[in-house]
C-alpha cells in the first residue's frame, strides 16, 4: 500500500473492507464474502422509506419511495444499477445508497437486480438494465416521464452509459442524465492507471482483466454496448458526471469518457476524487473525502431531476 498515501480514515475504511476475505477462490465463496462485507457496511433503513421488491419486464427491481406526498406530476426516478464487476452484487449490495439517494433527492428510486456473470455473460445483464428502463413509463410507478434518471458504480456505470448509448441509437427517449461513478467503460491496458494503480487497494489491474474475462466470455467482438469506449460517436447523449478515484486502475476509463464526451459537445462534469480508491462508496460518514463525492454528486442529481 506503499505507494497510495491515504488519509487515516480511507485507510481504515480499506482495513475494514479487507477482513471479509473469500474461504476460496470459487466463485460462490467469492459472493458469500462480498455479501457479508456489504452488510457490514450497510445502515439501517430511514424511518418512514417504502421498499418493495417485485418484477418488470421479468427482471427482479426494487423500489425506494421516500415519505413524501407523491408529486404532482408524478415522482422523479433514479435506475440505479449496482457495481460489483458484473459478477458480485444485487438488490442488498447496495440497498445503502439507493436508500440515500431516495430520501436525500425525494425521488422514487428503482434497483436493477440483473443477471450474472459468468453464468450469464454480457448481453444478458446489459440486456435486463435496458429492458427495466423500457418498462418503467408505463409500470404504474406514477413517475414524472420528463425527469428519469440513470446512475450506477463500478459496473453499473458501464452499464448506465451503455444503457444510454443503445436508446440514443435506438432513436428512444433518454434519460435527463447519466451518472457514473468510478466506472469501468472498456479503457484498454495502455491508459496510465493501469500501470499507475496496477495494485491498488480494493481493485488491481489483475482483478479488471479477470471480470472483463467473465463478463465478456463468448463475446467474440466486444461492441460499445459491451465497453462504451469502444463507440465511435458520443454526441447526442445525457449530461453526464462522471466521477473517479485516484487510486483506481479504472481511474482513466473516467476521466476518458468525460474528455469524449466534452469533445463531441456533450455536458460532462468530472469529479476527480483526490484520495479515493475504487468501491469507496460505502466510506459514507466514515471518509470525508467520500462526503465530498457525496455531495458533489446529490448537487448534480438535484439539480437534473
Amino acid at each position: 500500500m506503499a505507494p497510495y498515501p491515504l488519509s487515516a480514515e480511507m485507510a481504515e475504511f480499506v482495513a475494514k473492507t479487507l477482513n471479509f476475505n473469500a474461504e476460496d477462490t470459487s466463485l460462490a465463496s467469492l459472493r458469500k464474502a462480498y455479501d457479508s462485507m456489504c452488510r457490514a457496511f450497510t445502515p439501517p433503513r430511514p424511518q418512514g422509506l417504502t421498499v418493495e421488491d417485485f418484477s418488470l419486464n421479468g427482471v427482479p427491481v426494487r423500489s425506494y419511495l421516500p415519505p413524501l406526498a407523491p408529486p404532482a406530476e408524478g415522482w422523479p426516478c433514479v435506475l440505479y444499477l449496482h457495481g460489483g464487476g458484473w459478477v458480485v452484487g444485487g438488490l442488498d449490495s447496495h440497498d445503502f445508497i439507493c436508500f440515500e439517494l431516495a430520501m436525500q433527492l425525494g425521488a422514487r428510486v428503482v434497483a436493477v437486480d440483473y443477471r450474472l456473470a459468468p453464468e450469464h455473460p454480457f448481453p444478458a445483464g446489459f440486456d435486463d438494465c435496458l429492458s427495466v428502463w423500457r418498462g418503467l413509463r408505463g409500470a404504474g410507478l406514477a413517475l414524472d416521464p420528463q425527469r428519469l434518471l440513470v446512475a450506477g458504480d463500478s459496473a453499473g456505470g458501464n452499464l448506465a452509459a451503455a444503457l444510454c448509448l443503445a436508446l440514443r441509437d435506438a432513436g428512444e427517449p433518454l434519460p435527463v442524465a447519466q451518472v457514473l461513478i468510478y466506472p469501468g467503460l472498456g479503457g484498454d491496458d495502455r491508459l496510465p492507471s493501469r500501470s499507475e494503480c496496477a495494485d491498488a487497494p480494493l481493485l488491481t489491474a489483475s482483478d479488471v482483466d479477470c471480470y472483463h474475462a467473465l463478463y465478456l466470455r463468448g463475446t467474440r467482438q466486444p461492441d460499445a454496448c459491451a465497453m462504451p469506449l469502444l463507440a465511435q460517436d458520443l454526441g447526442r447523449l445525457p449530461p453526464a458526471w462522471i466521477a473517479v478515484a485516484e487510486f483506481d486502475p479504472l481511474r482513466d476509463d473516467g476521466v476518458r469518457y468525460a474528455e469524449r464526451l466534452s469533445a463531441a459537445g456533450g455536458e460532462a462534469i468530472l469529479h476527480y476524487g483526490q484520495g479515493l480508491v475504487h468501491g469507496c462508496l460505502r466510506g459514507r460518514g466514515r471518509v470525508p473525502e467520500v462526503d465530498r463525492l457525496y455531495d458533489s454528486l446529490l448537487r448534480f442529481m438535484a439539480d437534473k431531476l
